[in-house]
C-alpha cells in the first residue's frame, strides 16, 4: 500500500469524488478541492480525516489554488500527484445558439483553472518526481458542430502533450484521461447509457499506480454499448 498524496480538483462529486475514494482505497492520502464545502466534508467523513482533507477552492482563482496546495503540504507534507478534474459543460449547443457568458465560464474553468493548477503544483511535483493527471473528453478528439466546450477539451489534449514533454525533463509524468459520456451530475439529466464515475476513477488509479518507468500518455474511454 502506498502512502503517496494526491490533490484532486472538482473533487466534490462525480469523477473527482469517485477518484478520491478509489485512490484512498489503494492507500493514497487525498486532498479534495472544490467549491462545495458541504460535499467535501461529507466525502472526508466517508474516507476518514486521517486520509482526506477538504479544501474549499475555486480553481479560477490563483490564490485559492495556492492555498489548496499549501493546505495539502501542511497536512500531508508532500505532493506526489495532482488530478486537474474540475470542468464545466455547455449550457447550449453550438456557436450560433451558444451563450457567451457560458463560454467565458467554460474557458475560465476548463482552461484557466487547469493552467493554474499545473503552474502552482509543478514545483512540488518536481520535488517528488510526481504525476499530473487531467480530465479531457472524447469531445477533445472529435468534431462537434460549433462546440465551444469541445474546443476547450481540444486545448486540454494539446496542453497535456506539451506538459508531458516539460515534465519528462525531470522524471515527471503527465496523463490525459479522456472519457466519453459519463453519468454524473455534470449533466442535468441522468445518462444511464454512459460510463460511470467509477469507470473513470479506475482509469485514473490505473495510470497513477504504474511503475515510475511507465507513463500512460492518454486514455480514451467510451461506453461499451
Amino acid at each position: 500500500m502506498t502512502e503517496k498524496v494526491l490533490l484532486i480538483t472538482g473533487a466534490s462529486s462525480g469523477i473527482g469524488a469517485a477518484s478520491a475514494k478509489a485512490a484512498a482505497a489503494k492507500g493514497w492520502r487525498v486532498a479534495l478541492a472544490a467549491r462545495s464545502a458541504a460535499n467535501l466534508d461529507a466525502l472526508v467523513g466517508e474516507i476518514g480525516p486521517d486520509k482526506a482533507l477538504a479544501i474549499p477552492c475555486d480553481v479560477t482563482r490563483m490564490d485559492d489554488v495556492e492555498a489548496a496546495l499549501a493546505a495539502t503540504l501542511d497536512k500531508f507534507g508532500q505532493l506526489d500527484a495532482a488530478f486537474a478534474n474540475a470542468g464545466l459543460g455547455a449550457s447550449a449547443v453550438g456557436t450560433a445558439g451558444g451563450d457567451p457568458a457560458n463560454w467565458r465560464a467554460m474557458i475560465d474553468v476548463n482552461i484557466w483553472g487547469l493552467l493554474l493548477t499545473a503552474k502552482i503544483c509543478l514545483p512540488a511535483l518536481k520535488e517528488s518526481k510526481g504525476h499530473f493527471v487531467m480530465t479531457g473528453s472524447r469531445a477533445g478528439v472529435a468534431t462537434m458542430k460549433g462546440s465551444v466546450y469541445g474546443a476547450t477539451k481540444w486545448f486540454v489534449r494539446g496542453y497535456a502533450a506539451n506538459l508531458r514533454e516539460e515534465m519528462a525533463e525531470w522524471g515527471g509524468r503527465c496523463t490525459l484521461i479522456a472519457p466519453g459520456m459519463v453519468d454524473t451530475p455534470f449533466f442535468d439529466e441522468p445518462k444511464p447509457q454512459g460510463l460511470s464515475a467509477e469507470d473513470v476513477a479506475g482509469a485514473v488509479t490505473y495510470a497513477l499506480e504504474q511503475p515510475a518507468t511507465v507513463n500512460i500518455n492518454e486514455m480514451l474511454l467510451t461506453p461499451n454499448s
